[in-house]
């Protein structure tokens, strides 16, 4: 999907649905404003109205609210309907009359409409019957920003945005028969080719026991005839300064293993490498708006799967720095399988950390789908995400850590335990085991098990949502200044 930034007429707009916002209290121009039709278009929060003047043929005024109550996330759901409207028409070009942004940024506007556009226009039909069983072409083919500011980059980073995040949702949507350990792999090997400042390197099974990644060998036991991989890429945006290391948890299908899940919604655990996804796809973008900033990824990549070679409650495990762990619920093996990546990560030069996971179901009952729980040791590095957080959208909500949730994780004949025998603070004493795996580094933790899926929101709809490729990118951006 492309997107690109016009000055012409509105009579000069040639796509097949032109949007225009219109504001509480407004008015329509000329000639719009004596269209028939024209006189139901309200400047209501979301309404829409679709009218035929002539030139261009079909115009849609959506309701944007007050003007003084105007935010960029209120511009992500206009963008959204747009889409909707121009679905109804069945086209294909969609074109933006730049709204009045006020105080706001118009660049940051007009990114919004188009990643939102995007974001709506997702559609996973690839298993439907007639489909070739490729990704369905997009619906959407184009999107237009039409106006004399200057916008342009802006655009294309609204454009970036929302093709690495419909990118990530695909990877979300697919069966774990076929989104494998493997085929994330492949698909880091795509993205590496695609850029000149990204390599790759994956490690096998063999590699990964070799190297002495104890919690990822674990988890991995139960499905032998599906190997694991850590994948490692290598983004050289700026080569010199400080380093971001990114870690993305990457079960591919979580069964909870021996500890197994009840079978209602146990369908959607092949989300569970959505935190993977997130970073396959947002490092992605990062290198395709080339972002001055030198990153690495790591996606520790498995099932978790109950079999006769599975991992068992009461295993004991040793990680990769050396600190053993008592196996208590192999249900949480996405801290056994990120301890091992975050050391990795940290070893392998990443100067601050940040780690996407659907780890826990407990940041759902404490924050719902609005918000991912973020638990960091580094008040600037907290900083930095929850900034990123709010200009993206994808919000966070900062949790505490504390010397009595780290006592929940605190092993009898081990160093730890993966799972607190008491029922409480679930989300943070995970991220408080995590902390032990940071190497002393500046770290911070993202808990979207909430978001990954499911929100509601105007423009990710039901399903997947891609939850945390925009923030990485606003991340980036941000640390690179």
């Amino acid at each position: 999907m492309k997107a690109y930034t016009t000055d012409v007429a509105l009579s000069d707009l040639d796509a097949d649905l032109v949007a225009v916002g219109l504001f509480e209290g407004d008015g329509l121009s000329e000639p719009l404003g004596s269209t028939a039709g024209a006189s139901d278009a309200s400047g209501d929060f979301k309404s829409k109205v679709i009218v035929y003047p002539g030139k261009p043929e079909r115009v849609v005024i959506i309701g944007l609210g007050p003007k003084d109550g105007f935010t960029l996330e209120k511009a992500r759901v206009a963008g959204a309907v747009a889409q909707k409207a121009l679905k109804e028409v069945k086209g294909e070009a969609l074109a933006w009359m730049l709204p009045d942004t006020g105080d706001l940024d118009p660049g940051g506007v007009a990114a919004c409409l188009v990643e939102a556009a995007i974001f709506s226009a997702f559609d996973f039909d690839r298993y439907k019957s007639g489909s070739d069983g490729k990704e369905a072409p997009p619906s959407l083919k184009a999107v237009e920003i039409n106006t004399g500011k200057d916008v342009a980059a802006m655009v294309k980073v609204g454009e970036a945005v929302g093709n690495a995040g419909n990118r990530a949702r695909y990877l979300q949507s697919l069966p774990a028969n076929v989104a494998t350990p493997e085929y994330l792999a492949g698909r880091a090997r795509e993205i590496a080719e695609a850029h000149e400042k990204v390599t790759v390197e994956v490690m096998d099974r063999a590699a990964i026991i070799k190297a002495g990644m104890g919690g990822l060998e674990a988890v991995s036991k139960g499905g032998e005839h599906v190997e694991p991989r850590l994948i490692t890429l290598r983004y050289t945006g700026k080569g010199g300064g400080e380093t971001l290391g990114l870690v993305g948890k990457s079960v591919t299908f979580d069964t909870g293993g021996i500890s197994i899940k009840p079978s209602a919604g146990m369908h959607e655990m092949k989300m569970d490498m959505s935190g993977g996804a997130a970073v396959l796809e947002g490092l992605n973008a990062i290198a395709e708006l080339e972002i001055p900033l030198d990153i690495i990824a790591v996606l520790p990549a498995t099932e978790n799967m109950p079999s006769g070679t599975a991992l068992k409650p009461g295993d004991i495990i040793t990680q990769l720095n050396g600190k053993t762990v008592e196996v208590t619920n192999t249900d949480a093996e996405g801290r056994l399988i990120l301890a091992d990546a975050l050391v990795h990560c940290a070893r392998e030069g990443a100067d601050r950390l940040v780690d996407l996971a659907t780890l826990t179901g407990a940041v759902l009952i404490g924050l719902g789908s609005t918000y991912a729980a973020l638990i960091s040791n580094d008040d600037d590095l907290a900083a930095a995400v929850e900034k990123a957080g709010e200009l993206s959208g994808e919000l966070v909500w900062r949790l505490p850590l504390h010397d009595e949730y780290k006592d929940l994780t605190k092993g009898e004949i081990t160093d730890l335990v993966n799972a607190s025998a008491q029922r409480k603070a679930g989300t943070i004493y995970a991220g408080s085991f995590l902390e032990e795996f940071t190497e002393g580094k500046p770290w911070a933790h993202l808990d979207i098990a909430g978001t990954a899926w499911d929100t509601g929101r105007e423009y990710w709809g039901k399903g997947p949502t891609g939850f945390g490729v925009h923030l990485l990118v606003a991340l980036a951006y941000d640390l690179s200044s």
